[in-house]
């Protein structure tokens, strides 16, 4: 928590969201409302995972809104774990409540990525999509979504050349059929130890160079 960060309550279709927002610094210009999903519920994901901060510090330092929050089932969000398809609605309802009109982006990690592909493939077309930014992609254990093609050019995936979770390889698989370009960050694992920083500039690489 910072002073520019802000809890919220928000309401879902399970129940209650639990949500936090970091926001930029007072008077500085904001371009638009990041919302970032979680690792997997079931395995101790929450919205204060360590790579999932490092997006939201990505953002904000990039000019962004960040909203984190937990699925359900987690910490103070109501609910029970649904797979992916009740915490998909459970996005969609964050981004609806904390960005009903203007920029959005979307982020994940793991599990969380994978929920976001299906809410890119689900609101592009209906809305502008600023940026949207995959980090270790849960592509063996999900059927992750192929992303829209003039989507590409403004979407991050990264991932550990050496992740232990999600082989790169079913990544490449994934990435392969869309000419999706993927990076790979050299001896990366999927909690990115170490290399944290370096995520974070990645990221903020990425943001700057758009439009």
């Amino acid at each position: 928590m910072n002073a520019q960060t802000e809890r919220l309550s928000l309401t879902g279709p399970a129940g209650a969201i639990e949500a936090v927002r970091d926001a930029p610094v007072a008077g500085a210009p904001v371009r638009g409302v990041a919302v970032i999903a979680h690792p997997h519920p079931l395995f101790g994901g929450t919205m204060d995972n360590k790579v999932v901060q490092t997006l939201a510090r990505a953002f904000v330092a990039s000019g962004f809104a960040a909203v984190r929050f937990n699925f359900r089932g987690v910490g103070g969000t109501a609910g029970v774990h649904d797979a992916g398809d009740g915490e998909l609605d459970d996005l969609l309802g964050v981004v609806r409540q904390v960005a009903p009109e203007g920029p959005v982006a979307l982020a994940g990690f793991s599990f969380g990525a994978f929920v976001t592909s299906h809410a890119l493939a689900r609101l592009w077309g209906e809305r502008r999509v600023e940026s949207a930014v995959l980090v270790g992609t849960a592509t063996s254990r999900f059927t992750v979504a192929p992303l829209p093609p003039e989507a590409h050019m403004r979407t991050l995936v990264v991932h550990g050349e050496h992740d232990e979770t999600v082989p790169l390889a079913t990544v490449m698989d994934w990435a392969r059929p869309q000419t999706l370009p993927v990076t790979v960050v050299p001896g990366g694992g999927h909690f990115f130890h170490g290399q944290l920083p370096l995520l974070k500039g990645l990221v903020m690489r990425h943001l700057q160079s758009m439009p």
